[in-house]
């Protein structure tokens, strides 16, 4: 695997491979990876040529500096699990050579997809996340991108985002892949205590109840269901659950059948922010 740092050393390397003809395929991480992660470089390994996975811990999308200082950098495992599964290039740029000492965001019109879920609760985090992949698209060039449906709002942003800026790269989303006790995997599970991980796949339980109860009850009900759920809970603490048309990601008062639903939750287990979500 080659491991490039700066900007300039892996736009050559894939300018050369480009002249062959090679397709590149891209997994941007922030590191502290999974088997969630290495299940995306699997993938762009059996559609391209040559896989490139960036880990860049990307600062303009944590809106608490408390979050950005902790979040788990594992760079030496991270590089043996990307080696074992044979990746072909690996960037670690650092946030001087992405950012050129002029850490900002670039502002962004998503068509209200921003306004969302997430975008209430982590104010400018969409816009730090456009700023990154736009960043790195330009940088690494791709021919394909895959992230996971974890971050469904994230997905559908980065999406709008090649459409509006209209970037030569075709954006796969793969399934959230879960731990055996149905916890979705994530970096952030690390942070967590034994008992709050033991407790941890109470979120999907409530998740898949919720795509059962989806139809015959109506949503205010299903709604409170889930308020009901956590509010009894000891380790969790509800900060969101909202059920969402999939194109939109505007919460929805009334099914139809023509469209497509998602819930969305996101669950704090102390300090630790834990975000999942099914397909109803």
């Amino acid at each position: 695997m080659k491991i490039f740092n700066t900007k300039q050393e892996i736009k050559s390397y894939l300018t050369t491979q480009k002249e062959e003809h090679k397709t590149i395929g891209f997994v941007p991480t922030m590191g502290a990876l999974h088997q969630g992660h290495l299940s995306l470089v699997k993938k762009a390994k059996k559609k391209n040529d040559i896989v490139v996975v960036s880990i860049f811990v990307n600062p303009t999308q944590f809106d608490k500096k408390e979050d950005l200082t902790n979040y788990p950098k594992t760079i030496e495992n991270d590089t043996q699990l990307l080696e074992s599964i044979s990746c072909d290039v690996l960037f670690f740029p650092s946030v001087e050579e992405i950012y050129d000492h002029h850490i900002l965001s670039e502002k962004f019109d998503f068509d209200g997809l921003e306004h969302q879920m997430e975008g209430k609760f982590r104010p400018g985090h969409f816009d730090g996340v456009g700023t990154i992949v736009k960043t790195l698209f330009k940088i690494v060039a791709p021919n394909k991108a895959y992230f996971g449906q974890k971050d469904f709002q994230q997905l559908q942003i980065i999406k709008k985002m090649v459409r509006k800026n209209r970037l030569n790269v075709k954006i796969k989303g793969c399934p959230i892949f879960r731990e055996n006790d149905g916890l979705a995997m994530s970096s952030r599970n690390t942070r967590l205590s034994e008992e709050q991980r033991a407790a941890a796949p109470f979120i999907y339980k409530v998740l898949k109840k919720v795509r059962k109860k989806f139809g015959p009850e109506n949503i205010i009900e299903l709604n409170e269901w889930v308020e009901n759920q956590f509010k009894k809970h000891p380790f969790f603490k509800l900060e969101y659950f909202t059920i969402a048309d999939e194109k939109s990601l505007e919460t929805i008062k009334n099914r139809e059948s023509n469209k497509k639903y998602r819930a969305f939750i996101a669950v704090f287990a102390g300090k630790i922010r834990l975000i999942d979500n099914i397909r109803l």
